[in-house]
């Protein structure tokens, strides 16, 4: 088993309300390599997780760390690549700011902590993660191929089969998928235990918007990083009127009407192929 570490940097800007999150095999505080290079020679990997290369994590502190089966990260995600140019580097994470963010793809990568009665671990201690989770849950909108892929890779064979357990079929037809956490539900749940009536509208809610993103229209472009973030403004703007002012800050960890943007700009550019990603 290798340790993964999980960690933040501010996203877009120092200073920002939000994280960003990418995962390690490596304690950057312990060699904090300079480049991507560098972590490939000594044998090691990073995610980038639609993010670009960091030494080191800001704070310095890491988010989170676990013993995990590498060759199922690896399966997963693609390590050692920039999401925004290699495919399999994004998991399925396909569409950047549509089928999830840096949150979910790193998600994707410690799925590989998780072991029969001990959930994998997550992000949801990175700022902004209540957002990024309501609008795209724990590891992204594209359900069914986060379940195929899950498939393949615990397919594989010792010592990657058997991590996690599977649940039972969602539909007699249908491939056994696996019990998966949903870190938004949970801490709703917590948050209106006492308005049980409040909690379900807020998921039908959340229902509607996410099946409305993961629509697709064939031959387009993904939309830019203004539309989609004005698009996940609304919807929090919705939930806001929902839940009032103090539930939601509690649930968000912002005020209502507080302008936060999840979509990196220059990242969704660079997906659409509007200019090239800085590393």
């Amino acid at each position: 088993m290798t340790t993964l570490f999980a960690w933040v940097t501010p996203a877009f800007w120092s200073g920002s309300p939000l994280d960003h999150t990418w995962v390690t095999t490596y304690n950057s505080n312990l060699t904090p390599y300079p480049a991507i290079a560098d972590v490939v020679a000594a044998g090691e990997d990073l995610w980038y997780c639609w993010g670009s290369f960091h030494p080191i994590g800001n704070p310095p502190g890491m988010l989170a760390s676990r013993a995990g089966n590498r060759a199922l990260a690896e399966c997963l995600v693609q390590p050692n690549a920039d999401s925004s140019t290699s495919a399999p580097a994004r998991g399925t994470i396909f569409t950047y700011g549509v089928d999830g963010v840096c949150h979910q793809l790193a998600n994707q990568v410690l799925y590989a902590t998780g072991s029969p009665g001990n959930p994998p671990l997550t992000v949801k201690g990175a700022r902004g993660y209540s957002l990024s989770s309501f609008l795209f849950g724990t590891y992204g909108l594209q359900a069914s191929a986060w379940h195929t892929k899950l498939q393949g890779c615990l397919g594989l064979g010792d010592p990657v089969s058997g991590l996690p357990q599977w649940s039972e079929k969602i539909m007699p037809d249908a491939p056994p998928t696996p019990a998966l956490p949903d870190d938004f539900r949970d801490h709703a749940r917590e948050v209106l235990a006492d308005d049980p009536e409040k909690l379900q509208a807020l998921m039908a809610l959340r229902g509607e918007m996410q099946a409305f993103l993961a629509r697709r229209v064939p031959g387009f472009l993904p939309p830019d990083a203004e539309m989609l973030n004005a698009h996940h403004r609304h919807m929090l703007e919705q939930a806001a009127l929902l839940l009032g002012p103090e539930k939601f800050t509690q649930l968000f960890g912002i005020e209502p009407g507080e302008q936060v943007d999840l979509v990196d700009p220059a990242m969704a550019a660079a997906q659409r192929g509007d200019e090239p990603q800085p590393l």
